[in-house]
């Protein structure tokens, strides 16, 4: 069985869960059906003999049980969001970075919910949870600025589209891949995968390095003996052949920029090559080797320091 199949069997797996709770918990509570006056007077006489939530203020097992099938629908519920937001997401970057941040807000919905409808179940007045919940939101609304800050900043990063997960940015000294943006903070990954979680409110000055292409750069030494024009012109007949084994790395084929200093030992040239952003090191470490075996081939000195003893005699 291939990995789509196994998904769509998962799915349909989570969706009859779904719906064989629901049932139960009907079930369990058949006033909640739509029934005749008829028919709730007969439920109305079931429940003087049969486990049936009381309005006695007791708990009861039938409390219990109306809880726990609860909960295993609003965790359904979530769970089959969650898995429909995924397939979303794996259309861009852009779609996976909006349906991880509406998967962590869901997260939060999903537990206010199972907990006023569980207090519900329980006997206790939803209404006036949820005026609690909100007098204690607006305490903790003074007290919690920086949170609300976050919340919003990450909103706006979204929105804006400054960056998406899977983009590489530079952030202060660090550089990693968007790894998860949340509600309130960013994860990013370095190349050592040592993961940085940053707060939203504090990511103001960045780089994004994979809006566009990259380059990866190599500085070579030749002596002051070469021929520079000669040379310039081998390089040209030589650097365009280099790109047809490297297309995993390159996106074009290097190029020679010119002299860039005149060192103590030797003239320094600069070479470039276009690459993608993840693969910069990478491009230039192949760069370097090709630039190395080309001068090798072409019997190009390559100078390095020597030291010179000199005797009395």
């Amino acid at each position: 069985m291939n990995e789509k199949n196994k998904k769509t069997v998962g799915t349909g797996t989570y969706i009859g869960l779904a719906v064989a709770v629901i049932l139960i918990l009907l079930l369990a509570n058949p006033k909640w059906l739509p029934l005749s006056g008829e028919m709730k007077e007969k439920l109305a006489e079931l429940e003087k003999t049969h486990f049936l939530i009381e309005r006695s203020g007791r708990i009861t097992a039938a409390h219990i049980i109306t809880l726990v099938l609860a909960l295993c629908v609003v965790w359904l519920i979530y769970t089959l969001i969650k898995l429909i937001l995924n397939e979303i997401g794996k259309k861009s970057e852009r779609a996976r970075t909006i349906t991880t941040l509406l998967a962590n807000a869901l997260k939060y919905l999903a537990a206010i919910i199972a907990l006023v409808w569980g207090l519900s179940i329980l006997g206790v007045n939803s209404t006036a949870v949820l005026a609690g919940v909100g007098i204690i939101g607006l305490i903790l609304g003074f007290g919690a600025q920086s949170l609300i800050e976050d919340v919003l900043t990450g909103l706006f990063i979204i929105f804006e589209g400054k960056y998406s997960i899977g983009d590489i940015i530079v952030l202060d000294d660090f550089r990693g891949t968007v790894r998860d943006i949340g509600v309130r903070t960013t994860t990013i990954e370095d190349a050592g995968y040592n993961l940085k979680v940053v707060n939203n409110s504090d990511i103001r000055n960045f780089q994004n390095r994979s809006r566009n292409a990259s380059l990866a750069i190599c500085e070579v030494s030749v002596s002051y003996e070469t021929d520079l024009p000669a040379l310039e012109k081998m390089l040209a007949e030589n650097l365009p052949r280099m790109y047809a084994p490297h297309k995993d790395l390159y996106l074009a084929a290097p190029r020679y920029l010119g002299t860039s200093a005149l060192a103590d030992s030797g003239v320094n040239l600069k070479f470039v090559v276009d690459c993608k952003e993840e693969n910069v090191f990478a491009a230039q470490r192949q760069l370097t080797r090709d630039i190395r075996v080309l001068f090798a081939e072409k019997n190009v000195e390559i100078p390095f320091p020597q030291v010179v003893v000199h005797n009395a005699d």
